[in-house]
């Protein structure tokens, strides 16, 4: 793993608790390469809007920053024809600071499924690309999906930091999540996080639910990452902080607040405020937030802004992305003035199902079957396959047993309930593959095509695309001049110095 950078002086806050006594030291976890874009941007941040950024994001003083997840590794192939690979290993070789990639488990960058020896040669391949951290979570919070990511992480080398998704229901008590804490533990975790995607928590949970997982956690370093989608998030980072959590996942400004994570900028002027130490230098983060912030002009793209207060969220539970898009297809079809009505369906739905975590893919599933159940007029008169193969446990042991009124209508059997490690009913891939694909084939390559199909890969670019290492906002202004075709005279006066230019 990659040195640290030492830390800028003037980053220390200004103020001491007391002669003697020793301040914790708030650390941060940067997202503004992967969640934040990921949020606000639909994932369209390309490898060169992020190159000439890099040495700044070095001086800034975070512990980690986090390149790759997998809707960043799915975009890359789907819609910017990147190769991922190829994008991962650039951010490893530019950025002294160590970087994280994130991965579901089992199910790696997709929704399906993958058997064991898929899951280790990732770990593999993300270790020889550089990667220091590697981040694991499963999507139902069974632990067992995250067995052989652990093990296959740690065995090539890097970090382990565990995930534990929050979600709000009867059965995801501080005991639950306390329970899944003891068993990350048991994996041997290097890290620990509370994961909100929906920005669900609030300072009054924060108050039980983070000193219980810190005890049941027994010394290993605990983060939070928590979306801005309620509002809240700043506010229960403090609580989290004062509970003695150790990092934070955060986004530079303008890429923070909305759907994305708190500013850096705001939890470490709250750090300051609670008496701790920080790493960060000031100067740097105004930098690189100046940089983004003219991404955003350049490329069109929206800022985050602090979000209203919805009650409504804690009900249904949808993230804001996929409200959005409902609506879209809803409108296609004719129907939106439903929304309020699935909606609605949806929090009932999620009941029915056991209390699943409103996050990919079942966040899709709880929704399709809103849908058919509202279009349809009739609960439950057509159930889709995933739907069912959730119930039956095919991904994974469910927080609740799904009602009567869903088991009987789906016609769930005995024999159908999958009760052991989701893992154990698949089998290898690889000696398959690499019989298709023949010996030579890269490590690199066989996993893409064991992900993807052969059309998706065929255009992927590969090296990287041109990025310049560095910038300046003289330049940047100057060739997005050159590249405007509405503007026919323009004049710049920079440092004593007056340019002109025309079309």
């Amino acid at each position: 793993m990659k040195a640290r950078p030492s830390p800028p002086e003037g980053a220390l806050p200004h103020s001491r608790k007391g002669e003697g006594e020793k301040r914790r030291t708030m650390r941060f976890v940067d997202v503004t390469l992967r969640d934040a874009h990921q949020c606000l941007w639909s994932t369209r941040m390309t490898t060169a809007m992020m190159s000439p950024i890099l040495g700044t994001l070095d001086r800034i003083g975070y512990d980690v920053i986090n390149v790759l997840g997998g809707a960043v590794f799915d975009v890359c192939v789907r819609y910017l024809q990147e190769n991922p690979w190829r994008r991962t290993q650039m951010l490893c070789e530019r950025l002294e600071t160590p970087v994280d990639a994130l991965t579901r488990g089992q199910s790696l960058y997709t929704f399906e499924l993958f058997p064991d020896d898929i899951v280790e040669l990732n770990s593999q391949v993300l270790a020889r690309l550089g990667v220091g951290i590697f981040t694991v979570y499963d999507a139902l919070n069974d632990n067992r999906n995250l067995e052989s990511s652990v093990r296959s992480g740690k065995a090539a080398g890097m970090k382990v930091n565990g995930w534990m998704t929050y979600t709000l229901s009867p059965v995801h008590t501080d005991a639950y999540y306390a329970e899944r804490a003891r068993e990350l533990v048991k994996l041997g975790v290097d890290f620990m996080c509370i994961k909100d995607p929906t920005g669900l928590l609030t300072p009054e949970r924060g108050r039980t639910l983070f000193p219980a997982v810190v005890a049941a956690a027994k010394g290993v370093p605990l983060q939070l990452h928590s979306h801005c989608q309620s509002s809240l998030a700043p506010e229960v980072y403090t609580v989290a902080m004062q509970s003695g959590f150790e990092y934070g996942y955060t986004a530079l400004e303008p890429l923070g607040n909305g759907a994305s994570l708190p500013t850096t900028q705001e939890i470490h002027r709250r750090a300051l405020a609670l008496g701790m130490r920080s790493n960060l230098d000031a100067d740097a983060m105004t930098e690189a937030s100046r940089y983004f912030e003219w991404l955003t002009v350049r490329e069109s793209q929206p800022r985050g802004e602090i979000a209203r207060y919805d009650a409504a969220l804690y009900e249904h539970q949808v993230p804001g992305g996929m409200i959005s898009n409902l609506r879209s297809q809803l409108q296609a079809m004719g129907i939106e003035h439903r929304l309020p009505e699935i909606m609605e369906e949806a929090a009932r739905v999620r009941r029915d199902l056991g209390y699943p975590i409103v996050v990919s893919p079942f966040a899709q599933f709880i929704v399709t079957q809103s849908v058919l159940n509202v279009v349809q007029g009739e609960r439950y008169k057509t159930i889709p396959d995933e739907v069912r193969k959730y119930a039956c446990g095919y991904y994974g042991r469910l927080a609740a047993e799904p009602s009567a009124e869903f088991m009987e209508r789906a016609n769930i059997r005995p024999e159908e309930r999958v009760t052991e490690r989701p893992a154990e009913h698949i089998e290898p891939w690889i000696p398959k593959l690499r019989a298709k694909l023949g010996a030579g084939v890269s490590d690199e390559d066989l996993l893409l095509a064991a992900f993807y199909d052969e059309k998706l890969l065929a255009p992927l670019r590969d090296p990287v695309p041109e990025c310049r290492p560095s910038t300046t906002p003289l330049y940047e202004l100057v060739r997005w001049l050159h590249d405007r075709r509405d503007i026919q005279r323009a004049r710049i006066r920079f440092a004593g110095t007056e340019i002109n230019f025309a079309s």
